[in-house]
């Protein structure tokens, strides 16, 4: 190597009387082996600090390996959290439509009913004569038994008229008739005036 190379050329030189060139080599073969020394010391250094870093390095991956499983398990929970904020947003979604549902069927019962009632108490009131019926559909019962006696009274009157025309007669000689009294009996200032027709 460069060192026993140097102690050589040192060596020679004194050998031929050249102290000053042996003394040259010489130095500079010291100078070499200061600088041997200084680099083995400072690989010594470096790789300690290599061992170092390898640990960090080491370190660092582990670490960020447990960031990863770490940020994969927060990414699984928001996920479902997320999936179960939306489950129960559809659901409160859907209770809420449904006691809309509910709330409007029961407004339309209510409304029912009151129509109902309401309905009840005006046929109560026809049927008391308390209202009068605009529609001319519904009468008390004092009017409906009129109307049904005269109602009576006209057919009566109606089939004694189609007597007397059949008969050959006037349609007062036959109601009177069919009264069961006789003109002479029942009115006998009313004869002359018979006779003259």
């Amino acid at each position: 190597n460069q060192s026993t190379k140097l102690e050589d050329q040192g060596r020679k030189a004194l050998a031929l009387g050249r102290e000053d060139l042996a003394r040259e080599a010489l130095s500079r073969r010291a100078a070499l082996q200061q600088q041997v020394t200084d680099l083995e010391t400072q690989h010594q250094t470096l790789q300690g600090e290599e061992e170092k870093l390898t640990l960090a390095a080491q370190r660092l991956q582990a670490k960020v390996d447990a960031f990863r499983t770490k940020k994969e398990t927060i990414k699984a929970t928001y996920t479902a959290a997320q999936a179960q904020t939306r489950i129960g947003e559809a659901f409160s979604g859907i209770s809420e439509e449904m006691g809309d549902v509910g709330m409007a069927i029961q407004r339309a019962e209510d409304k029912t009913a009151q129509l109902q009632a309401r309905a009840g108490a005006i046929d109560e009131l026809l049927a008391s004569g308390a209202l009068d019926d605009q529609s001319g559909l519904a009468k008390d019962d004092i009017q409906s038994e009129l109307d049904r006696l005269s109602g009576g009274t006209d057919v009566e009157l109606e089939l004694q008229r189609m007597k007397a025309e059949l008969a050959g007669g006037s349609p007062q000689q036959a109601i009177e008739g069919g009264t069961g009294q006789s003109t002479s009996q029942s009115q006998p200032q009313d004869t002359p005036r018979f006779d003259k027709q």
